[in-house]
């Protein structure tokens, strides 16, 4: 028994992911090639275990309508897309053509395609030229942390009673409890973390996986 939770090892994190679902070819082979085509951004990218997790939250949960904050070279998004049903809808939220024009191919050859809707544009004008009546029941954040609180703010009231959002990078690598840290990036992280904890329409959970993951469900 424990009652924190554990630091991980590379030992021990192989072996998290070695006895979890396996990563299969598509997902593989775009980890790959992102790490050979954008060497210096490749860390953007969700872990396997991460990216599993995501796919059973959203079976779990049941969502039919998605959207996604970021969706870079798209590997995120074939985690989404594949929880959802075949009639279901990702909206994928980008702003760079090179980095999509990746997620693209990869989403064709996952068989998802036909399920993900990408817009390139910031991704607040793209929430706000939604219809008014226009709900998620999944949303996922892993963009510009300086703007985190304005995305999560957009889509709070988008969110159906019960549904969820899940936010990247919300312990940036443990920078956040360094008070020498004062960077845009990491004060980006700490204010949207201080409001998400203070947001009463939500029940909220900061989890240790990958660089942090916070839960948050819609409450009824």
């Amino acid at each position: 028994m424990t009652r924190t939770s554990e630091s991980l090892s590379p030992e021990l994190y192989d072996y998290l992911v070695a006895h979890s679902a396996p990563v299969d070819d598509v997902l593989a082979d775009l980890a790959a090639e992102t790490e050979r085509l954008f060497p210096g951004q490749a860390g953007m990218q969700i872990g396997p275990e991460q990216g599993t997790f995501m796919t059973l939250l959203a079976r779990l949960s049941g969502a039919r309508d998605v959207v996604e904050i970021g969706s870079f070279t798209g590997y995120s998004a074939i985690c989404l897309a594949r929880g959802i049903p075949a009639d279901g809808t990702l909206l994928a939220c980008d702003v760079s053509e090179e980095w999509t024009t990746v997620a693209r191919r990869y989403w064709e050859r996952a068989g998802v395609a036909d399920r993900i809707t990408l817009r390139l544009a910031p991704a607040l004008d793209t929430l706000r030229a939604l219809p008014d009546d226009a709900r998620f029941d999944l949303a996922f954040i892993d963009a510009d942390k300086e703007g985190y609180v304005g995305y999560w703010d957009a889509l709070v009231p988008r969110i159906r009673p019960g549904g969820a959002l899940l936010v990247d990078n919300t312990l940036s690598h443990g920078r956040v409890v360094d008070p020498a840290e004062t960077g845009a990036h990491v004060q980006g992280i700490r204010d949207f973390n201080d409001r998400a904890l203070a947001d009463d329409r939500v029940d909220v959970v900061l989890l240790p996986i990958g660089d942090g993951l916070t839960l948050a469900r819609r409450r009824d």
